[in-house]
């Protein structure tokens, strides 16, 4: 619908009875029968259909976004249940018109299987002048063993505002680690009749954002200690060669290097002395100030500390020895990290657009040369590599509550 027609985000919806009793378009609520006699009785509003193919419903049967009523079961199942059932019948809404209803547009969703979609950041350029709704947030409480309710709270207040009172009103809630959610804390989807669905979908990879954290992270870090085994081995002419071979001109990410260096970027690589090589192509990194680390999505605390390096191939010449010198290992200690505790995943949260991600991803601080010189993603020539990795990670993946009410998971 054009913007204008779009409700404000805190003003009611206009409910679908009231609208066809003023003569709009008549409103038509399909419902699938029930598979199950269990499953049934989570839901009001079930009739049999009339010969014209409509569904004759009352406001008793509906709630204020026209979808069945929710009928909790005594005693109430467990989340899994509820989310099972809630899937199979009455089944989920399409996302296609979860995002209808919540003002989006066709071409600013991408559909990602049926209970899924990536919301493209377009949308906000489309709305920047429309006025701002009201920004509710859950804060936390003292931690138990099995978490906090926060997720639970936001998604009943969302349920309460939208399918009750007929607000516009968005769950905004994170995507869960998967270290949490094999312990004993378990998934992030909420609980009860107050939750995402399908939870376990929600709680198991989703659409890969925290597989795409881990895939950059790992990228910069194996580029860290590549880097570092070739400068062991090799000259600065040599290395100069491998990064500028003959004939090919310095890409924008060499050029950033140079300025850095407060060398002129015009340069071509021919032109530059042998001191500018050497300065630009030997990061000489201290691997004591190395803050980069691996990271994976599991809790497994063997990982916090581990020792690379330790294969046969990674052995540098002795530089000090002569030539029957013994190889060294080329090996150094280090950890892992649980993913969405990582740098990258910081700056996933702070960026505002794809280029915005590419500045911050590249301007991450790996560790410091032996002169003391920061050293960066882009110095590394990676910034590039890892925006391409989290570009689809940038836009936040829309669902739907119990409720039917949208949620926005990032």
């Amino acid at each position: 619908p054009p913007q204008e027609d779009l409700p404000h985000p805190t003003s009611p919806i206009p409910h679908p009875r009231r609208e066809r009793d003023r003569g709009s378009v008549p409103h038509r609520v399909v419902i699938v029968p029930p598979t199950s006699p269990q499953a049934s009785s989570h839901f009001t509003g079930r009739r049999k259909a009339p010969p014209d193919g409509t569904m004759s419903t009352s406001s008793d049967e509906t709630n204020a976004l026209g979808h069945p009523k929710l009928k909790p079961r005594v005693p109430v199942p467990s989340d899994i249940e509820i989310s099972q059932d809630i899937v199979r019948e009455p089944g989920l809404l399409p996302i296609s018109e979860v995002a209808k209803e919540a003002g989006l547009l066709e071409d600013e969703v991408i559909p990602w299987g049926r209970a899924k979609a990536k919301v493209s950041l377009s949308v906000r350029d489309r709305l920047a002048s429309s006025p701002s709704g009201s920004y509710v947030v859950c804060t936390g409480i003292n931690p138990t063993p099995l978490g906090e309710g926060k997720s639970t709270t936001t998604v009943g207040l969302a349920q309460a505002l939208g399918s009750q009172l007929g607000r516009k009103a968005f769950a905004c809630i994170r995507q869960p680690s998967q270290g949490p959610t094999f312990g004993i804390k378990g998934g992030a989807a909420g609980g009860g009749y107050a939750q995402v669905v399908p939870m376990d979908e929600f709680n198991l990879h989703l659409t890969g954002d925290i597989h795409a954290v881990t895939a950059a992270n790992n990228l910069l870090a194996a580029a860290i200690d590549t880097r570092m085994f070739h400068e062991s081995s090799q000259s600065d002419a040599a290395l100069f060669r491998r990064l500028c071979p003959d004939g090919r001109d310095f890409c924008p990410v060499m050029k950033r290097r140079l300025v850095k260096l407060g060398i002129d970027a015009d340069k071509k690589p021919e032109e530059l002395t042998e001191e500018e090589r050497s300065a630009f192509a030997r990061l000489d990194i201290d691997p004591d100030t190395i803050t980069w680390q691996r990271v994976l999505d599991t809790c497994d605390r063997h990982l916090r500390r581990v020792e690379i390096g330790r294969g046969d191939k990674e052995t540098v010449k002795d530089k000090t020895g002569g030539p029957d010198a013994p190889r060294l290992q080329h090996s150094r200690e280090t950890g892992f990290d649980i993913t969405v505790a990582s740098e990258v995943m910081a700056v996933l949260a702070l960026a505002t657009d794809l280029a915005d991600l590419r500045e911050k991803l590249g301007a991450m601080v790996v560790g410091y040369s032996k002169s003391g010189r920061t050293v960066t993603a882009d110095d590394l020539g990676c910034g590039g590599a890892l925006t391409v990795l989290m570009k689809d990670a940038l836009m936040p993946t829309l669902m739907q509550t119990a409720e039917r009410t949208p949620v926005l998971v990032h």
